[in-house]
Order: structure tokens, then C-alpha cells, then sequence
């Protein structure tokens, strides 16, 4: 290829960026992201697009990671569950995860076989993090009797010591379904307490014993943060995530997981949103939804943020065996039964 072939793919793919980053706000800056953004950006989108292709990769991507990877190279977009489920549907042989390591390893239990790289090499979740297996176990002695549940927010680690696995949009279905009445939730604290709350609306019997983890970026906002916004755009929606604590959901016009925001902002006669949830969700949702306006009360996930197009490409030209994710496979088998559980109960509805 000429330079001067080169300089017109790179000046194409700045155009096709723009086209897409263009209407969507850089949180770093306050503004819109401009051409010169998507000039920089073009070189890498261009060489992973390529690569991707001659190493027989495809690239999944977390809605909270940076757009110019949501949208620029990814080839399946979503929340934790779409991907897992994505990933066991690719033909390709290798799975490039931009997202944070309990969703890689969520990804290769349920696709052992193709090779899975995390680009950060290690990312993690303050939620996933706040439990492990043997505190879960500790659980597990004190409450026998107890079905445990865990949200898809926990290492493969401990799904394999739960009995079965939820997300935001289908927790409250399998909870009320299950024959249990007692139930271990785990990790999220607020989480928990929502549940509860939404059994007791039900009229539905459940002793939900919560374990005590929070989300870093979920459990900043507080009810005077929604009183504020409130007061100051009377007219807006407010919409959070289910991991703030009860009593901003409480305060809210919507609470619901990822895939739940987006369709209630699509289906919303209101023309202006706050969202108190992570910043690439507002970017989805600005993406998504043109027409409407976004009041920005995002936070930003740093860990989410450590995948990045550099990193990336790294991998697609030196696989590093340090990126790879591994699962053991008496942790995958115990695992992939709690995964499977609520895929059989209806996780495939987001």
C-alpha cells in the first residue's frame, strides 16, 4: 500500500468515526467528540478492524467501555449477559473481552474452548470483588438450608459456590419462582434490599439475606442527588441502575439494569434524561436516541475505562499469555450449571 493510499483509509475512517463519536459527548471534556479526536483514534480502529480479520478474533465490548471501542471496533456490544451469551455464539477462535474479568471468565466458561484475552490484563469489579468463595462458603455452612443466589456481578469463583445466577432484569422473576424461601443474595447489598422490597410488593414470602458488597460507582448517588436534580430540571426523567441504594431508586423514574434504561429511554415521551449510572451508558443511550438530551450525573468505572484501542491492538499482534483468561474446570463445570440455571429460568430476556 502507497502513503498516499494509507493517508486516504485513514482520512475515510476519520469521516466514518466522526459520523458515529460525533453526536456523542466526551465526559473528559464536556463537549462533543471532535475530528481531530476521531483522526487520532482512525489509525488503530483501521489496524484492529484488520487484524481482527487475519487472526480470526472478534471483539466484545461492555457498553461502559469508551465509545471509539463500542462503536468503532467491536463486534458484538452489551451488557455482561448479551456478551456471555454472544460469546457462545462466535465462530471465531479467539475473544477479545473489553469489559472487566468476571465478565471474561463468565465468557470462557461458557466457551471453553476458544481463547479468551482481557486487554488491560487485569480489570476488576469492585462488586465482584467484594466476595469470594470462601466467604461464600462461610454463607453457605451458616445458612444450609438457604438457596443462594448471586448476581452475574461475581467471579466464576463464586457462581460456582451459588446455586443460581441473575441479572438486574431477571431477578426479580427468578427470585419470586423460586421454591426457596429463604435466599442468600449476593454480592450487592442494595440490590438485595430492592429485591426484598419488590417480594414484599408481590405478596410474595422471602427472607432475602443480603451479603454486603457495592458497586464503586452505583453507590455514590444519594436521595439528596436525585432531590437536587429534581428541583433543578423539573422536567427531566430521572433513571439509576439497581445497584444505587434503595432509596435513590425509591426517589427515581426508572430504575433497571443496562439493557432495561435503554429501552425505557426509547419507549419515554420525555425529551430530557438524568441518568445516574456510568458514563458509557449515557453514551449508548445518546447514541440510541438522538432526539432526546442527556443530563450528565454519570460517574466514571476507571477499571472499565482501562480497555483501551492501544491495548487492544496490543493483543491482536502479540496475544500475551498474562491477558489470557483461564478458568479451572471444576470452577467452570460448577459455574457454568449456575450460568445455565438462569438462562433455563429466562436470562435470555435482558
Amino acid at each position: 500500500m502507497s502513503y498516499g493510499g494509507m493517508i486516504n483509509e485513514v482520512e475515510l475512517e476519520t469521516q466514518r468515526l466522526y459520523k458515529i463519536l460525533g453526536g456523542l459527548t466526551d465526559f473528559k471534556i464536556g463537549a462533543k467528540y471532535d475530528a481531530a479526536f476521531c483522526r487520532a483514534a482512525a489509525p488503530f480502529t483501521l489496524e484492529i478492524n484488520k487484524l481482527k480479520k487475519e487472526t480470526d478474533a472478534v471483539i466484545l465490548a461492555h457498553y461502559y467501555c469508551a465509545p471509539q471501542i463500542v462503536y468503532g471496533v467491536a463486534d458484538y456490544k452489551g451488557d455482561s449477559l448479551a456478551l456471555a451469551r454472544a460469546a457462545a455464539e462466535v465462530k471465531e477462535s479467539i475473544i477479545i473481552f473489553c469489559g472487566v474479568f468476571f465478565m471474561a471468565q463468565t465468557a470462557k466458561i461458557i466457551n471453553p474452548r476458544k481463547r479468551v484475552f482481557l486487554p488491560p490484563l487485569f480489570a476488576g469489579c469492585s462488586l465482584a470483588d467484594s466476595v469470594d468463595a470462601a466467604q461464600a462458603a462461610a454463607m453457605r455452612a451458616k445458612y444450609p438450608r438457604a438457596q443462594f443466589v448471586c448476581y452475574i456481578n461475581s467471579t466464576a469463583e463464586v457462581k460456582a459456590a451459588c446455586d443460581i445466577c441473575v441479572t438486574s432484569a431477571n431477578v426479580f422473576d427468578i427470585i419470586a419462582a423460586s421454591a426457596a424461601r429463604q435466599i442468600v443474595f449476593l454480592p450487592d447489598v442494595y440490590m438485595a434490599a430492592d429485591i426484598a422490597r419488590e417480594m414484599r410488593r408481590r405478596g410474595i414470602d422471602k427472607e432475602i439475606i443480603p451479603f454486603g458488597g457495592t458497586c464503586c460507582v452505583h453507590d455514590k448517588y444519594n436521595a439528596q442527588d436525585v432531590r437536587d436534580i429534581r428541583a433543578a430540571h423539573p422536567a427531566a426523567a430521572i433513571i439509576c441502575h439497581p445497584e444505587c441504594a434503595p432509596q435513590v431508586c425509591e426517589l427515581c423514574d426508572y430504575c433497571g439494569g443496562t439493557s432495561g434504561m435503554l429501552k425505557f429511554v426509547k419507549s419515554s415521551a420525555a425529551r430530557t434524561f438524568a441518568v445516574l449510572s456510568e458514563d458509557g451508558i449515557i453514551n449508548c443511550l445518546e447514541y440510541e436516541n438522538p432526539d432526546k438530551n442527556f443530563l450528565h450525573y454519570g460517574r466514571t468505572c476507571a477499571q472499565m475505562k482501562r480497555n483501551n484501542l492501544q491495548n487492544i491492538l496490543g493483543i491482536l499482534k502479540n496475544p500475551a499469555p498474562e491477558a489470557e483468561v483461564q478458568v479451572g474446570s471444576s470452577v467452570a463445570d460448577a459455574a457454568k450449571k449456575c450460568i445455565y440455571k438462569m438462562f433455563k429460568a429466562g436470562g435470555a430476556d435482558l
